[in-house]
């Protein structure tokens, strides 16, 4: 081959990778370990840890009425931060009562003493396996945070939360929790179909069937369930003056906000504190 053939062989090579470098993803960008919070994002196969820079801010007294609640998740929440032992956290019930709220809180309150929040969409739940090892070497505490999770059949995620959780050969890592919330108990549809698997023993003992079963399986793998109802009247009311307070609404206002509060939950169809905090806003915009 002559000097003129490698040459010319050697810039066809160059044209053929610079047209391959078009087609593939950019690499990830380096992970800002600074932020308190992330996002997983995915680009093609490649997924990264994406810092938030404006985390969206919310402190435990300013949810109302779930206290219950707010006390369980504090102290397993100091507990994981002190290395204690600590739990997986599922949050189920009515929407809009602060289940998401509540998580951003423990951040909020401890973001300075080493919590991190991973926020991963469920779409990304496969790659849970991949988060935790990107973490493992860390010294900060890690609450991996799913939103309104659920699962259809035979979805990949539902097996690779499955195995974060208990039941995987490899440990999910000390420095990370899940943290989760839902609006089904089990995490997955159920259907009347369902329940003609269930046997019935001749002692009275009733054997859910082992469809019935499998999804039970993935909930009780959380070691803590929080529920959340939804709100009285007053305790409504009360969550509407809370946040026209923070508006910066008088006394006055406030009182005399209480029929419009009322017809606005009716014409919603929910009594919650989401509604109640978009009232407050709508209200205030209105009458400061």
């Amino acid at each position: 081959m002559t000097v003129q053939d490698l040459s010319t062989l050697i810039n066809r090579a160059e044209r053929v990778l610079t047209q391959l470098e078009a087609w593939l993803p950019p690499a990830p960008p380096d992970i800002d370990w600074s932020a308190h919070a992330f996002r997983w994002r995915k680009r093609g196969s490649r997924g990264w840890l994406d810092a938030v820079q404006h985390v969206s801010s919310i402190h435990l007294e300013d949810l109302q009425h779930i206290e219950r609640q707010k006390d369980i998740i504090d102290r397993n929440t100091r507990h994981f931060l002190n290395k204690k032992p600590a739990n997986n956290v599922l949050m189920t019930g009515a929407r809009g009562t602060g289940k998401s709220s509540l998580v951003k809180a423990m951040l909020a309150a401890y973001g300075d003493e080493g919590l991190r929040l991973i926020e991963v969409d469920k779409a990304d739940m496969g790659d849970l396996g991949d988060i935790v090892d990107l973490v493992s070497t860390r010294s900060e505490r890690f609450i991996i945070f799913c939103d309104d999770l659920s699962f259809e059949e035979g979805e990949a995620g539902y097996k690779a939360l499955k195995s974060i959780l208990d039941g995987s050969i490899s440990a999910s890592g000390e420095n990370v929790l899940i943290y989760a919330t839902s609006n089904r108990r089990h995490l997955m549809p159920e259907y009347m179909s369902e329940n003609l698997g269930a046997k019935h023993q001749t002692d009275g003992e009733i054997h859910p069937g082992e469809t019935v079963e499998e999804k039970i399986s993935l909930s009780e793998r959380f070691g803590l369930w929080l529920s959340f109802y939804p709100f009285k009247q007053d305790d409504y009311l009360d969550i509407v003056n809370y946040w026209l307070a923070e508006h910066g609404c008088s006394a006055a206002d406030i009182a005399a906000s209480r029929t419009e509060a009322l017809q606005w939950t009716l014409e919603r169809g929910s009594r919650s504190g989401r509604v109640a905090r978009q009232f407050a806003r709508d209200w205030a915009a209105r009458h400061i």
